[in-house]
């Protein structure tokens, strides 16, 4: 099934957890003494939805300094802000389609051979190098396992397990993010 037949069978768990851990692994490294999970309060609201709007605007405010100094971290900021506040199917839709856009251009970003180009004709669509690959497998897996787990008692185990997997692609994206800023002698993040 394509990533966007997966996003389109998602429910609102499936979506609100996979546009978080998009983004997510598209925020750069925290600056010293930063809160290096700012978005771990909205993994708790995934679940059901509870204090899902307090929980985005607390996140969103929390990445106001980070937001200022990095424009990866901006865009996941622009989302955040755009991020429905109602826990409801269609806006989570359009709102997980797109950070998942933003995961995959971000990874097209830096990916071999680096091309910069955005990502056009939604989650999926397009050629990329092993990094874009990866991303891509690394979202269906993710929504594969939430429809797996949805609406069971072992929802939270999958959650967990969706919190692992995006936190190792979040390793992976900032090893190379590094990697890419020494080849260029400038700090991870800047323009």
């Amino acid at each position: 099934m394509s990533l966007l037949e997966l996003i389109a069978r998602a429910d609102e768990r499936g979506l609100a957890a996979s546009g978080l851990a998009c983004l997510d692994r598209c925020l750069p490294p925290p600056e010293a003494g930063g809160d290096p999970e700012p978005l771990r309060p909205l993994w708790a609201s995934c679940g059901s939805g509870a204090e899902w709007a307090d929980r985005l605007d607390g996140v969103h405010a929390s990445l106001r300094a980070a937001a200022e100094s990095d424009p990866h971290a901006a865009r996941v900021r622009a989302l955040l802000g755009a991020a429905p506040r109602d826990f409801s199917l269609v806006p989570l839709r359009a709102w997980a389609e797109a950070c998942s856009l933003l995961a995959l251009d971000v990874h097209r970003e830096f990916d071999v051979p680096a091309g910069g180009a955005e990502v056009s004709g939604g989650p999926g669509a397009g050629d990329g190098g092993p990094l874009v690959a990866g991303e891509l497998r690394r979202q269906s897996h993710i929504l594969e396992t939430l429809a797996e787990t949805g609406g069971t008692q072992g929802g939270g185990a999958g959650l967990r397990r969706i919190l692992d997997l995006s936190t190792e692609g979040r390793r992976v994206l900032r090893a190379v993010m590094s990697r890419h800023a020494r080849g260029r002698g400038r700090p991870v993040g800047s323009p």
